[in-house]
């Protein structure tokens, strides 16, 4: 059995979300990952939304760093800079989300450390990129929804713009990223040559709108505050409450729309020509809407769902996550992963893992998230530094 990147070592300088998870998949394949953070602080998600309890492993910041060691280095040291040096002649991949220019000024840019690593793969995430007019500048997740057009799609006429809860672009990007890298690794065993990657968040935003962006730049057609409306504008597709909660139905096909209408009772519409038709429909999408809504105010969302998806009608529940993680479907393709707890041995934690499933070979956990400079004595001494010298970069504050 041979993971698809074991006997690959990556240095690892990322922070947050996208660089800690792009990199944490390649960590589910075999990878060994080298996780180079602050002392005393480290990756700053560590203490993200942790509600006062421990700084160091919050759980925003053990979701994105599964089988991965930390090494603690303070990078305005030369010391540190020279145990980087040295850790290069021993890597396959280094990937960085610092600002632009960050890594030149302290001599560790790509062209430097691939003196010391002719193949080397480096890899840098940005908001903007590494050129252009916005290169250098930082971003999070929702500055990159807004500049992209992707909030412009996204809320009600009466309310305006807004976000998605959680960090679509982060997860993307570091998608991404983990492709790019394994395409840059297989090139690397055709060509024996390294690679230079310039991945930026907004770049990938565009890259999930492709459908969007072909609309506009090839009919003119834009989207728009729709709600939870369809894009098609058909006002069979929708999101609609019940007696208990909401569904979101997607009737678009006529004979989807005809099953639909005659589950709740409406069949009648399809003889009127104002209702008979997609094209029709599109005309009077608040009689449509009122017809719908109407009708499943009699019914609770579970009893919609066990009548209306045996008979073909596209439609799901609106869950909240506590009744998302009980469903069978997701036990069933080991979306979630359960271990022991890196603060308390005695406790578990549970964590996403990968969003596939292999025949063999596949996405593996077997290590917990880190805890700050665990690893810092074993990657030190595996590049030749003794007990004596460990112990002096502890006392300088370089480790």
């Amino acid at each position: 059995m041979t993971a698809a990147f074991e006997g690959i070592r990556i240095l690892d300088f990322t922070q947050v979300l996208a660089g800690p998870f792009a990199v944490m998949q390649l960590a589910l394949l075999g990878a060994e990952v080298i996780k180079v953070e602050q002392p005393v602080t480290g990756d700053q998600t560590r203490g993200l939304m942790n509600e006062g309890k421990d700084v160091g492993m919050s759980p925003s910041f053990m979701g994105m760093n599964l089988n991965k060691k930390s090494l603690t280095l303070n990078l305005k040291d030369d010391a540190a800079i020279d145990i980087i040096r040295k850790l290069i002649a021993t890597t396959d991949v280094l990937v960085e989300n610092f600002k632009a220019g960050t890594m030149s000024r302290m001599g560790l840019d790509f062209e430097s450390l691939r003196i010391i690593k002719p193949d080397l793969i480096y890899c840098s995430i940005t908001g903007y990129g590494q050129s252009g007019p916005k290169a250098g500048e930082a971003a999070y997740d929702g500055a990159i929804q807004a500049s992209s057009g992707m909030m412009s799609q996204t809320g009600h006429p009466e309310t305006g713009p807004t976000r998605t809860g959680y960090m679509p672009v982060d997860m993307a990007t570091a998608l991404n990223t983990s492709f790019t890298i394994a395409a840059a690794l297989h090139r690397k065993l055709i060509t024996g040559e390294g690679q230079y990657i310039d991945v930026a968040m907004l770049d990938t935003a565009i890259v999930m709108q492709a459908a969007q962006f072909s609309n506009y730049l090839n009919q003119g057609s834009l989207v728009g505050l729709r709600g939870n409306a369809s894009p098609t504008r058909q006002p069979t597709a929708n999101v609609f409450s019940t007696q208990d909660g909401h569904i979101q139905i997607t009737a678009l096909r006529q004979s989807q729309v005809e099953k639909l209408f005659s589950e709740l009772g409406l069949s009648d519409l399809l003889k009127d020509d104002a209702y008979a038709t997609p094209e029709a429909r599109v005309k009077h999408p608040t009689e449509i809407d009122s017809a719908i809504s109407g009708a499943l105010q009699r019914q609770t969302t579970r009893q919609w769902m066990t009548q209306l998806a045996p008979v073909g009608v596209p439609v799901a529940e609106v869950r909240e996550l506590p009744d998302v993680v009980k469903d069978p479907q997701l036990e069933t393709r080991n979306a979630f992963v359960t271990l022991p707890s890196p603060l308390d041995p005695d406790k578990v934690i549970t964590l996403v893992k990968a969003g596939y499933t292999t025949n063999t070979d596949g996405p593996e956990v077997h290590s917990g998230p880190p805890l700050l400079g665990s690893h810092n004595d074993e990657i030190l001494s595996s590049i030749g530094y003794d007990d004596k010298m460990i112990s002096a970069l502890r006392e300088q504050g370089t480790i």
